[in-house]
């Protein structure tokens, strides 16, 4: 085991919680979605029984109507806002209100493949509430097609570029006075603004007035869009859930049918003009006009084409280090501002998830190889600027822990075994 190794295990260890692991201490304390299924792959690498704990725990905190939420607050901590108070879902532990990438069916099956005989029990167990949340995505989130997102925040990628026409029909100067806590844990810099915030309170705000009713806030909500990467991770974790279902001898008729519903939505998701999938404006029907990672998520669901081999590979040979959040020749490319430019580890690893599975090996190895030298050079930062490496965001980061234990270490022969 190296030195890197040691000290990847030792940061998930570290941001433990028992039974949830943080992202990072300070700048996030509480349990997020996606973050969680990222950090249980890491620990799959170790501790087998920890990773389907950690599984466990995040679905525990599953809506009634099937939604997993993308923050549950087990412990009080009044250094972080928006806060349980300014969410308002009174569920019990307390939960924000909207959800995050569905990836867990995905890695699920990564880590079931890593210990078959271990993993059958407790991902039969887990099943039937992956499938309950992917009929929420069907049902609540998919009306237009293909997925809408009500927040930016639902994206994962918060303020990307994608957001921009959404977000400027959002209302933001009636948000009452509050204390922001992430820029005093990063360089402000390297945040969201402070007009992003307002309106990102405004949409919860709203939210919290109709008592979460996603169908009211689909309908009359300040913020809908579809959104091209949360449609291509469901896409695949559609398949990866279809596939565990078989497995485990169920009928995944359902699943196939949400699948196909959602291939068959794709074009509404082409820009001719971008030459590539594109988030939309659903209040306006008008594209964003901007290439982002989220379209590149394309590969993962096996939906790329030529036009978007031609876009990835004009983006990627921009910069040095990954495949970047925004195309960096774009006017609000920002190599270091959150998800406006830089390079993020673990989306690196879904797409490299992608290219293997379609038998792209030498971008997935390409791709693999950058992301290493980041981490050897830099550690286990958040994200990492793009063009010259700067390690950005907060440090001793769970998933990108995860992601040099499960993948970026790995020789090309090994890596993300089992993904095809």
């Amino acid at each position: 085991m190296t030195d890197l190794d040691a000290q990847a295990r030792a940061i998930l260890r570290g941001n433990d919680k028992g039974g949830y692991t943080l992202p990072t201490h300070g700048l996030y304390p509480y349990q997020w979605n996606w973050d969680s299924v990222f950090a249980a792959w890491g620990f799959a690498t170790f501790d087998n029984s920890r990773a389907w704990d950690e599984l466990d725990t995040l679905m525990a905190s599953q809506w009634d109507t099937g939604m997993v939420p993308h923050i549950i607050f087990h412990q009080p901590d009044p250094g972080y806002f928006p806060g349980p108070d300014v969410w308002g879902t009174g569920q019990s532990p307390a939960t924000s209100g909207i959800s995050q990438p569905p990836v867990a069916a995905t890695l699920a099956r990564l880590i079931w493949d890593m210990d078959p005989q271990a993993g059958r029990d407790r991902i039969a167990v887990l099943y039937p509430k992956f499938v309950a949340w992917h009929r929420w995505w069907h049902k609540v989130r998919c009306t237009h097609g293909p997925v809408a997102i009500i927040h930016p925040w639902e994206s994962g990628r918060d303020n990307c570029p994608d957001w921009d026409i959404g977000m400027a029909g959002v209302d933001g100067t009636r948000v009452g006075p509050y204390t922001r806590r992430d820029t005093g844990h990063v360089n402000p810099d390297m945040r969201p603004t402070k007009e992003d915030y307002d309106r990102y309170i405004t949409m919860v705000e709203y939210g919290r007035s109709v008592d979460w009713d996603q169908d009211r806030i689909v309908a009359d909500g300040p913020f809908l869009m579809a959104d091209p990467g949360i449609t291509f991770i469901l896409l695949r974790a559609h398949d990866d859930l279809a596939a565990i279902g078989r497995a485990l001898g169920h009928d995944v008729s359902e699943i196939e049918g949400w699948a196909g519903a959602l291939r068959a939505a794709l074009p509404a998701l082409w820009n001719d003009k971008l030459g590539a999938y594109d988030a939309k404006d659903l209040r306006t029907d008008r594209f964003a006009g901007i290439l982002g990672s989220g379209a590149f998520l394309a590969y993962l669901a096996d939906a790329e084409n030529p036009a978007l081999d031609t876009q990835l590979m004009r983006v990627w040979n921009a910069v040095t280090y990954g495949i970047p959040s925004a195309d960096p020749e774009s006017v609000s490319f920002n190599p270091r501002k959150y998800w406006r430019g830089p390079t993020w580890p673990v989306v690196n690893a879904l797409l490299a998830l992608g290219f293997k599975g379609s038998g792209r090996t030498d971008l997935a190895e390409r791709l693999r190889s950058e992301t290493e030298t980041l981490i050897r050079q830099h550690g286990f930062y958040e994200y990492f600027d793009p063009l010259d490496a700067t390690p950005c965001g907060g440090a001793d980061f769970s998933w990108t822990a995860a992601i040099w234990l499960t993948w970026a270490r790995h020789h090309p022969d090994t890596a993300l075994k089992g993904a095809a």
